[in-house]
C-alpha cells in the first residue's frame, strides 16, 4: 500500500503548527508567571518563590530554544544536529536552576531567614498547579509525534513546573498558616532536586526512535 507523500507532509506541517502554538502559549504564560513570582518573592523575601519565578524564566528560555528548533524545521526540514543542540541547551538551563536554588536555600536554612507570608505567591502557585498539567500533556503528545527529543525535554520542563507548583504551594501555605519558616527554603531545595534530576535525564536522553531527523 503506497503512502501519499503530500498527505504525510501536510500532517507533519500541521503538527509543527500546533507545537508552535503551544510553544507561544508557554512563553506568554511563563513570562507572566515569572514576573509575578519574582516580584512576590522579593517582597516576601521568599527563596522558593524567587526560585519558582526563575524556573519560569528558564522555561521561557527553553521554549525559545524549542521555537528556534521548530523554525529550523520549517526552513530546512528536521535535522538531528539542531534537535540535539536544543536538547543540550534545555539541559543546561535545568542545571543552572538547580545550582542557584540549592545555594540560596542552604544559605536561608543556615541563617534561619524567616520569609513573610505571600498571598500572591500562594495564588500563582495554585493557578499554575491547574494550568501546567494540561499544557504539559498536550506538549508531550506533540513531542512524540514530532520525533523530537528537544520537544520532549521542553515538555518535561513544563511537567516539572507542576511538581514545583505543588512544592511551592505546600511551603508557602505552611509558612503562612503555621509559621514554619523552614518550609520555604525546604521547598526551594525540593525545586533544586527536581531540576538537577531533570538536567541529568535531559543530558543523557537518547534520540527518539522513528524520528524524522537524520
Amino acid at each position: 500500500m503506497s503512502v501519499d507523500v503530500a498527505d504525510t507532509t501536510s500532517d507533519r506541517e500541521q503538527i509543527v503548527r500546533r507545537a508552535t502554538l503551544l510553544n507561544r502559549l508557554t512563553i506568554a504564560w511563563n513570562a507572566v508567571e515569572g514576573i509575578v513570582a519574582i516580584a512576590a518573592g522579593v517582597a516576601a523575601s521568599s527563596v522558593s518563590l524567587v526560585a519558582f519565578g526563575l524556573d519560569s524564566g528558564i522555561e521561557v528560555s527553553a521554549a525559545l530554544v524549542l521555537a528556534w528548533r521548530l523554525h529550523q524545521e520549517r526552513r530546512t526540514g528536521c535535522r538531528l544536529p539542531a534537535d540535539d543542540r536544543a536538547r543540550r541547551l534545555v539541559a543546561w538551563s535545568f542545571a543552572a536552576l538547580a545550582a542557584y536554588v540549592s545555594i540560596s536555600a542552604v544559605i536561608d536554612l543556615v541563617g534561619r531567614h524567616e520569609p513573610d507570608a505571600s498571598a500572591p505567591g500562594i495564588a500563582i502557585a495554585a493557578l499554575s498547579l491547574v494550568v501546567m498539567p494540561v499544557l504539559a500533556a498536550a506538549k508531550r503528545r506533540l513531542a512524540f509525534a514530532l520525533g523530537s527529543q528537544a520537544a520532549v525535554a521542553e515538555a518535561a520542563q513544563t511537567n516539572v513546573c507542576t511538581l514545583l507548583s505543588a512544592a511551592l504551594l505546600v511551603g508557602l501555605s505552611a509558612n503562612a498558616a503555621l509559621g514554619w519558616w523552614w518550609a520555604d527554603p525546604t521547598a526551594g531545595l525540593a525545586i533544586a532536586a527536581v531540576a538537577a534530576w531533570m538536567a541529568y535525564r535531559t543530558f543523557t536522553a537518547d534520540s527518539l526512535e522513528h524520528t524524522c531527523c537524520g
